[in-house]
């Protein structure tokens, strides 16, 4: 009775919590402990990061109905809190409440330029709200099973990153691959089994996709280039296997796969994943509807590992191949918190083409690279020490006619390490317009952007 009395009081008394150092990214539990040893415990974190940006807008953009060429804005990109735990032996459960992308402009109906009535204060939901059962445990192996609202994924690491712990300024979104399309907010319905078998990591996922007409957004027009469809719906199947060449990676929350460990951890490992939906998309084909396979594949390699303990430098990176088949001419524009609402130039059959979006995803393939270099500690005494790095994003989609080159450098303060970091970063990007040659689009300019994120982390 005094524990189930403790754990009540848990959300209100910070002093009930215990505060323990974590073996990575040099941050502190804020938690309570189930039993004498710490084995069974519950967990809450906290992340908020938030950006000040400067834009140079896509041509034709407009903000609230007024030109803009570029824009200035402040938001936050991500507010999460978690509350997570292991009650027994085998039982865990984990949850995730937070919001995503919001400014100004954020519940702005982009589809609507009039401005039909909306709320800013309803943007929080819960990202992730699941239980597993662990079947199996020996040393470091485990066999897992579980079910529930889950970013468990099957593509690749960046699929289902921890976004507190991540590198470079923001994930590659391309890899989330149906976003804020038939998931919420990449996550979905999900049944799975994830472990740690030898020097293999596995995760298999059977998800059962949100309609299309259920992202808030009014459904892409069928015409001759898929869509995701409103028809024939199937469940999704994925399935992501990892060889550990050296350390194995933290297992403790589902999905949720580790940016940088900042040196903590030798890891070197080398994947495949894949994800697979039957009629997943649609189009128009003379007078007759015609359904498509999704599917889409990757193979990678990650690395991040210290180069001297002592110092603590540290070496990251990554490469990965992503084969992304959608059905014939699917293109779709994306902006990350779009500080614009909306454009006098736009481009039919591909979505909001304002602001700082891009043509992020499409049928086609993905290179992706980064890699990052951490600098000794205390370089900065005891302001912490600097982290720089740089990414590209290169992809040849059907529709285009010029690869898609998005750029992005910059540098991390880790002040305390993932727990209170500053980064500045600047993105390059291509814009593009309709082709002479019908259904394609060609590059004829380039766009870039400027932000600056300060991020707490608990």
């Amino acid at each position: 009775m005094k524990k189930v009395l403790s754990l009540i009081l848990l959300s209100s008394s910070v002093a009930m919590a215990q505060v323990k150092p974590s073996d990575d990214n040099t941050k502190n539990d804020i938690r309570y402990n189930l039993n004498d040893s710490g084995s069974h415990y519950v967990k809450f974190t906290f992340t908020n990061q938030t950006w000040l940006r400067f834009d140079e807008s896509n041509p034709g953009t407009t903000v609230l109905g007024d030109p803009k060429s570029n824009t200035f804005d402040i938001g936050l990109r991500r507010t999460r809190v978690q509350l997570f735990g292991q009650i027994t032996d085998r039982i865990f459960f984990y949850t995730q409440f937070g919001m995503n992308n919001f400014n100004k402009v954020s519940a702005f109906p982009a589809y609507n330029n009039a401005g039909t009535p909306s709320n800013r204060k309803i943007a929080a939901f819960f990202h992730d709200a699941l239980g597993e059962y662990e079947v199996q445990r020996k040393g470091t192996n485990f066999i897992r099973f579980g079910g529930g609202l889950t970013v468990v994924n099957g593509l690749s690491r960046f699929s289902q990153p921890s976004i507190g712990t991540i590198m470079t300024m923001d994930v590659p979104v391309f890899a989330q691959a149906t976003v804020d399309q038939t998931d919420q907010f990449s996550r979905k319905l999900s049944v799975y089994s994830r472990g740690q078998i030898g020097k293999f990591n596995y995760r298999i996922d059977v998800a059962d996709p949100f309609p299309i007409e259920t992202n808030g957004a009014v459904p892409p027009a069928l015409g001759q280039n898929s869509v995701f469809s409103q028809r024939k719906n199937h469940k999704q199947f994925q399935g992501l296997l990892i060889y550990n060449i050296f350390d194995t990676e933290d297992n403790t929350t589902p999905g949720y796969m580790t940016g940088t460990y900042l040196g903590k951890r030798k890891v070197l490992n080398i994947e495949a994943g894949i994800i697979s939906q039957k009629n997943a998309t649609w189009r128009r084909e003379n007078a007759d509807t015609v359904h498509n396979d999704m599917t889409l594949w990757s193979v990678a390699a990650f690395m991040d590992m210290p180069l001297n303990k002592d110092k603590g430098t540290a070496v990251s990176a990554y490469v990965g191949y992503f084969n992304t088949d959608y059905g014939k001419g699917y293109l779709r524009y994306n902006g990350i918190m779009n500080p614009a609402t909306g454009t006098t130039q736009p481009i039919p059959g591909v979505g909001a083409t304002q602001g700082n979006a891009y043509p992020m995803f499409g049928t086609g393939s993905v290179v992706y690279a980064q890699a990052g270099y951490k600098f000794k500690d205390g370089l900065l005494g005891s302001q912490g020490t600097l982290m720089p790095y740089a990414s590209l994003q290169r992809a040849d989609y059907e529709r285009l006619n010029d690869a898609l080159n998005v750029y992005n450098v910059g540098v991390n303060w880790l002040i305390k390490g993932h727990t209170g970091k500053i980064s500045l970063n600047y993105e390059n990007r291509p814009v593009y317009r309709a082709s002479t040659l019908a259904n394609e689009l060609d590059a004829y300019t380039r766009r870039g952007t400027f932000v600056l994120q300060y991020q707490i982390s608990i």
